[in-house]
């Protein structure tokens, strides 16, 4: 009797236990939001993932994080979006390894009900429109500027007369081709300059290395570098270093990474383009926490962009007043 008064005790506990516990509001889980970038061996894109991490824990988001290994590898990348959409992501953040390849991915998310945010490249207008895809907003640099930007400062470091090879990017990736128009758009009203050899690189070093050390042999008479990223612009460096022509051949660069800028100060480089990719992570991840929202957010956002050479490179003279 005993026992059976005990069970009947302990039954009752379990269930009022039961009926709190169903009666309690369930714990809130952040909104789950995911970050695809082109790489993650790159200092550009580990800078967006940093600038993307601090505004996603600010606005209370669990943000993931993926990417190919190299930026070519464009299947592997339009993988990983499918798939992260298959888990119910509440917002997808990619910059795309290819701005037409990228538009069957996008429409799956479309599919799913999916709000994405495109960082860095744009998604081809043309294949988008075509295939009805929608995204909310494009965060990114004015590429087509930047270009301006570096060719207008190949004419100064030059006085208007070179023979100028280029480091392409991905052919037919819109941040190249914006950047490589804008370039050629600043040199074009000084007939001294002239693109003697023009070549993809698909913005990796070590590819940036072995193109224009082939470039170099070809057109010996090269006394110009322009490359549509550090990276390719670095492996330039190393190519020019191992012809023995340091310091006698100008290399401008973009994006304006720490190696490049260690570079410019020791005069192995005369300039690159500034991007600030943590400020693209930042503003990206806080337009995703409006669109939860239900907020309305631009439709282009625009990073700012800044020339660095080793004259803003170097400390203001003692004594001198600061911005």
């Amino acid at each position: 009797m005993r026992f059976r008064c005990r069970t009947a005790v302990g039954l009752a506990a379990l269930l009022a236990l039961g009926a709190c516990q169903r009666g309690a509001p369930p714990a809130t889980a952040k909104p789950r939001v995911a970050l695809v970038l082109k790489t993650l061996n790159s200092p550009f894109f580990i800078d967006m993932q940093k600038g993307a991490t601090a505004a996603a824990e600010k606005q209370g988001l669990d943000l993931v994080v993926q990417a190919a290994e190299r930026e070519v590898d464009v299947d592997k990348q339009m993988q990983i979006i499918e798939n992260l959409v298959q888990t119910g992501v509440k917002a997808l953040l990619v910059t795309p390894s290819g701005s037409r390849e990228v538009v069957p991915a996008i429409a799956k998310a479309n599919a799913a009900g999916i709000p994405v945010v495109i960082l860095d490249t744009k998604v081809d207008p043309a294949a988008a429109a075509e295939a009805g895809i929608k995204t909310v907003t494009f965060v990114g640099s004015d590429n087509l500027e930047g270009g301006r930007l570096a060719g207008q400062q190949m004419v100064q470091v030059t006085g208007g007369r070179a023979k100028v090879a280029v480091l392409e990017g991905i052919p037919g990736h819109e941040t190249g081709d914006s950047r490589l128009k804008g370039f050629k758009e600043a040199i074009a009203k000084s007939p001294g300059i002239a693109i003697v050899a023009s070549q993809p690189a698909n913005w990796e070093r070590d590819l940036g290395f072995n193109v224009f050390q082939n470039m170099l042999q070809a057109h010996p008479e090269i006394d110009a570098v322009f490359a549509c990223n550090d990276m390719m612009a670095l492996g330039a460096v190393e190519a020019i270093a191992v012809a023995g022509k340091l310091g006698r051949i100008k290399v401008i660069g973009f994006d304006a990474v720490d190696d490049a800028r260690k570079a410019i100060a020791s005069g192995a480089m005369v300039a690159s383009v500034a991007q600030f990719p943590g400020e693209m992570g930042r503003v990206a991840v806080e337009s995703a926490a409006r669109i939860l929202k239900n907020e309305t957010v631009p439709d282009d956002q625009r990073v700012r962009i800044e020339l660095v050479t080793a004259a803003t490179l170097a400390p203001p003279a003692a004594g001198a007043a600061r911005p």
